[in-house]
C-alpha cells in the first residue's frame, strides 16, 4: 500500500537500564533514516512529531506481537506458521514477548498521553489517513534474527536491528515484498498489539483481538 508521507519507527526491544534497548526512523517515501536513540520517550516523540504533522505512522516492536490459542490444548505453544525454528514460546522469544509487551504498553500509553483520542490499527486496510475517517497509526510486529541479522553498526547491534526492521517495514508497506511472514492462522490469534493499545486508551477497532497483525521479518542486509 502506497503512502504519500508516513513515518515507520521500528523498536529493538530490551533492557532500557543495560543500553539493550533501541530504536530508529525511517520516511517514506525515500526511505531515509530521520532519527535514532536508546530513550524510549525519544520513540514516542518521533511518531508523535510525524502523526502532530499530518502524517501517517507505523510503530513496529520488534517482539511476538500475537500468539495462536488452538482449540487442541495439546498444541498450546506451538510455533506460528513461518516462524521456523524461532517460535513465539521458545525462551529468547517467549522474553523478548514479555518485555515487548511492557515497553510497547508504556510507549503507546505516552503516545496517547501526548495525541488524545489518537486512533490505531493493526490491520493494514485500516491504516488510513484521518480525513478519510481511518486510523493514522498502523501497529505491526518486526522479525530480525537468523539470516535477517544486520551487520552491527558503529552504533551497536541493537539500533542496526531497530534500523533494519524499520526499513523491512517501510518496504513492505510501500509494496515491495507482498504480505505478512508469519501468521497464527489456522489458530485463533490472540493480537497483543491490540490489547496494548486498547489498554493504553488509543481508539481501536472491537474486533482486533482475535486478528493476526502484520509481521515483517528483516531480510540479509535489511
Amino acid at each position: 500500500m502506497d503512502r504519500s508521507a508516513a513515518r515507520v519507527v521500528a523498536v529493538d526491544v530490551g533492557s532500557v537500564r543495560t543500553g539493550s534497548f533501541a530504536w530508529a526512523a525511517v520516511d517514506v517515501p525515500g526511505h531515509r533514516l530521520t532519527a535514532h536513540g536508546d530513550d524510549p520517550a525519544g520513540a514516542v516523540e518521533a511518531l508523535a512529531a510525524a502523526l502532530a504533522d499530518g502524517s501517517d505512522a507505523v510503530l513496529a516492536l520488534e517482539a511476538p506481537m500475537s500468539v495462536p490459542v488452538p482449540e487442541d490444548g495439546r498444541l498450546l505453544g506451538k510455533s506460528r506458521a513461518g516462524e521456523g525454528n524461532r517460535a513465539w514460546s521458545a525462551s529468547a522469544g517467549a522474553g523478548a514477548l514479555a518485555t515487548g509487551l511492557a515497553q510497547g504498553a508504556w510507549l503507546l500509553a505516552e503516545l496517547a498521553r501526548a495525541l488524545p483520542a489518537l486512533a490505531a490499527t493493526t490491520q493494514v486496510p485500516r491504516w488510513r489517513g484521518t480525513a478519510d475517517g481511518g486510523a493514522p497509526l498502523l501497529l505491526v510486529e518486526a522479525f530480525v534474527s537468523g539470516k535477517g541479522k544486520p551487520v552491527p553498526t558503529a552504533l551497536g547491534p541493537h539500533a542496526a536491528d531497530a534500523e533494519a526492521a524499520a526499513r523491512a517495514v517501510a518496504r513492505r508497506l510501500t509494496g515491495e515484498g507482498g504480505g505478512t511472514d508469519v501468521t497464527c492462522a489456522p489458530q485463533r490469534a490472540l493480537n497483543l498489539l491490540a490489547a496494548q493499545a486498547r489498554w493504553a486508551g488509543l481508539t481501536v477497532g472491537g474486533d482486533e483481538h482475535t486478528l493476526d497483525v502484520l509481521v515483517v521479518r528483516a531480510r540479509p542486509g535489511g
